[in-house]
């Protein structure tokens, strides 16, 4: 079985950390929410408290087959200044394993050099830390091993792709037949 890690941190967007968690959870994919902030408890960005799975620190991510990053203002910042997540982000590049960024969590990524002659996307406005990326507007983008998407709106595409590549099509198909997706 596929495993997939969603980081949490304060200040995180609600809906892009909970629809791919439900999605990848409905898809039958191991998911495990880990909050970075050395307590369960992570204080969203509209004031909505979510209790994580596990700790960061608790957490071996070595063990997962995907990390994924949700965005939020202080959200993204908060993941960015966690020195061991980044060395986490930059080993599973070294090693091809998935990284998964939404909004504004994709600019990570640029800063870290990551998406250099890849294909990527974030939320608008902030194209310019996707440094060395071939900017997009689709609403989710996957080049290599990195799959990025532009924000809340996004977030079950998002979700029904980070499936796809971790299982097949045809899952993430009747995933979001289940839920009503319009066209599946």
């Amino acid at each position: 079985m596929k495993r997939a890690a969603v980081l949490y941190a304060d200040g995180f967007e609600e809906v892009e950390a909970l629809v791919p968690v439900d999605i990848l959870r409905r898809g039958k994919v191991d998911t495990v929410t880990v909050s970075i902030m050395g307590r369960k408890t992570v204080h969203g960005s509209h004031h909505i408290d979510i209790e994580a799975d596990a700790l960061l620190e608790e957490t071996d991510l070595d063990l997962f087959d995907m990390i994924v990053l949700p965005g939020g203002k202080t959200g993204h910042q908060n993941l960015e200044a966690c020195g061991p997540l980044m060395a986490t982000v930059r080993k599973f590049d070294s090693e091809k394993k998935y990284i998964a960024a939404i909004c504004a969590a994709p600019t990570i990524l640029g800063r870290l050099g990551i998406l250099k002659g890849r294909k990527a996307t974030c939320y608008g406005g902030m194209e310019d830390a996707l440094a060395g990326a071939e900017k997009l507007t689709d609403p989710v983008v996957v080049s290599d091993h990195i799959i990025t998407s532009r924000g809340m709106g996004t977030s079950m595409e998002f979700g029904l792709k980070l499936l796809e590549v971790l299982t097949d099509k045809p899952t993430a198909d009747a995933v979001g037949a289940s839920v009503m997706i319009p066209g599946m």
